[in-house]
């Protein structure tokens, strides 16, 4: 797992953006992050701590919206498989 992955890290890593005098690009390079990944953090920590645009999705949403289309998923695959065996056992049954 790459350190810049973990939430810790990039909590770390926008606390310093944000209270450093350089600019996001220059923590960023320190940081060995891409200026546009740490702007990223920075925005949706924002939206994290009730700051962001109206709508946004905090993270514990955007994780519950994750596992719900997972579960979407698997239960379309089940209603899929269940559809197919229906219809071979009434295949069978017309035999």
């Amino acid at each position: 797992m790459q350190p810049w992955s973990t939430a810790e890290f990039k909590r770390d890593a926008v606390a310093l953006a944000l209270s450093s005098d350089k600019t996001v690009t220059e923590v960023a390079r320190d940081l060995g992050v891409s200026p546009e990944g740490l702007r990223g953090w920075a925005k949706q920590a924002k939206v994290d701590r009730g700051e962001g645009l109206a709508g946004a999705l905090t993270s514990a949403e955007r994780e519950e919206l994750a596992q719900l289309r997972r579960k979407v998923r698997e239960l379309d695959k089940t209603v899929d498989i269940l559809g197919i065996a229906t219809a071979f056992f009434e295949q069978d049954k017309m035999r």
